[in-house]
């Protein structure tokens, strides 16, 4: 398991000569790191091995590869990576806060600091106004029915005070560095076509109101010590029948960030980053259909995508149309009560591996902690959303999606670039190159047997081997 002993790890740093966390006698992982020798972090899909190191590190040798061999190339470079992470709900801060002090500060520091065996969260998603993992459906502009208020006065954050921005705050003082996506799931209900926080649309008169509540958003996170790295304009636009929800199609998404959003971002000096999108990759157009206007694109960062449609290389699609513009991963969930097995396979293949490996510069799991119950939830909110963690009072269950993440975020820290590997069969993969310099490969054995495989890199082999359904990360 991950909570190996102190001593059991002191051990490994010293045979592995890897330097983490500030531990005795290390200043940098540069000087101190044998590049002879990789380590391996495992997760067998009998759980026989949870994102554990193993105790031995594995030799690169001279010797001829006699097994499918990965080449890595470190001279054919891809895109920079912000993070790996999870979307931190108002039910995942409600279970969090709830937890007493120091519970809470234990399962804080291992998910977020990158010492010892934690596992170093460095991007999290969270709810502009409610998401459907909230108790109640809530904006920041609610008012009696009948009421408006175009120019924001009554905006407060208040409905996020008693959970969200404490949890925040101890998280950054975990990672002051942390990236935070800002997400809404629905306007305030009297800027839309039907007064409901589920479906209808935002109504033309509110646009440039709508776009000063996305700067009070920006500003007023910032007077709490929070910096939000970037918004997405609306989560899953073209699915209205979630509670929140809002439906907005391409058109208007170009129409409001153009004329509206973007504008209202410059004026404020708000440099927050702008992302479209954020809905199935089984609709490439309606990103790129944006991107190709001209006066939208300026104001762009880039666009944001979920997997429950579609096939990750679309995203591939959306950047060779738009080469000079980003590609994120911003959601995928699992359902309860999972099938651990099937979930590593899958969530690691498609997410961990496939979405780096089509220019997707982060990956965030949907969603961070629920209880036993998988609450809290909306009115028609998602019933079956099994969180990263269970979390029952001070008890916390590690689901899949802890693994799932894990093998990249304790590793592939923000600044890291992806490089170049081939894909042998039934050996899905993908490489990094650290701001430290060192070499991270994430490998899953996708066949129905164990493999025994070379990994090479510079000319030196390492052999190894992952039972069926496994995943490795190999550190070097």
């Amino acid at each position: 398991m991950i909570h190996s002993l102190k001593k059991q790890w002191v051990h490994t740093l010293l045979i592995g000569g890897l330097c983490l966390g500030g531990a005795v006698g290390c200043t940098s992982n540069k000087g101190f790191f044998s590049k002879n020798e990789a380590d391996l972090w495992l997760t067998n899909p009998d759980k026989s091995s949870l994102f554990q190191k193993q105790a031995q590190p594995l030799a690169f040798t001279d010797a001829a590869a006699t097994s499918a061999v990965i080449d890595i190339d470190d001279q054919q470079t891809f895109q920079t990576i912000d993070g790996f992470g999870y979307t931190l709900t108002g039910g995942s801060a409600y279970h969090l806060h709830k937890m007493t002090p120091a519970a809470r500060a234990a399962i804080l520091k291992e998910l977020f600091a990158t010492d010892g065996n934690n596992i170093g969260v460095s991007y999290l998603r969270v709810s502009i106004g409610a998401s459907d993992l909230d108790e109640k459906v809530f904006s920041y502009n609610d008012l009696p029915e009948g009421q408006t208020d175009p120019n924001l006065e009554k905006f407060s954050l208040a409905p996020d005070r008693e959970f969200l921005l404490p949890v925040l705050k101890e998280i950054l003082a975990i990672n002051p560095k942390i990236m935070i996506l800002g997400s809404p799931w629905s306007p305030p209900t009297w800027m839309k076509t039907n007064n409901n926080s589920k479906g209808g649309s935002l109504k033309p008169e509110w646009y440039d109101a709508y776009a000063k509540y996305f700067v009070k958003y920006v500003q007023e996170m910032a007077k709490e010590g929070i910096t939000i790295d970037a918004i997405t304009v609306q989560n899953e636009p073209l699915h209205p029948g979630n509670n929140p929800s809002l439906l907005m199609l391409a058109p208007d998404q170009a129409v409001f960030v153009k004329n509206h959003l973007g504008p209202a971002f410059q004026k404020a000096n708000v440099k927050t980053k702008i992302i479209i999108y954020d809905h199935n990759l089984d609709r490439p157009d309606y990103p790129i259909t944006i991107l190709n206007d001209p006066e939208a694109k300026k104001y762009i960062d880039g666009s944001a995508f979920h997997l429950y449609g579609g096939k990750i290389e679309a995203m591939s699609e959306v950047h060779n149309a738009h080469p000079d513009k980003n590609v994120y991963f911003t959601e995928q969930w699992i359902g309860a009560p999972g099938k651990f097995p099937g979930d590593l396979k899958w969530h690691v293949r498609e997410l961990i591996i496939g979405a780096p490996r089509n220019w997707s510069r982060n990956v965030l799991e949907w969603n961070l902690a629920a209880d036993p119950q998988q609450k809290p939830h909306t009115p028609g909110g998602c019933t079956e959303c099994l969180g990263a963690l269970t979390i029952d009072g001070d008890k916390v269950i590690r689901n899949p999606a802890y693994y799932i993440i894990a093998h990249a975020s304790k590793f592939v820290r923000p600044g890291s670039v992806r490089i170049a590997s081939n894909i042998p069969a039934s050996l899905p993969n993908v490489a990094f190159k650290t701001p430290k310099g060192e070499r991270v490969v994430i490998v899953l054995n996708d066949g129905e047997a164990s493999q025994t495989f070379n990994i090479r890199h510079k000319g030196k082999t390492v052999a190894a081997t992952l039972a069926a359904g496994a995943v490795g990360t190999y550190v070097w």
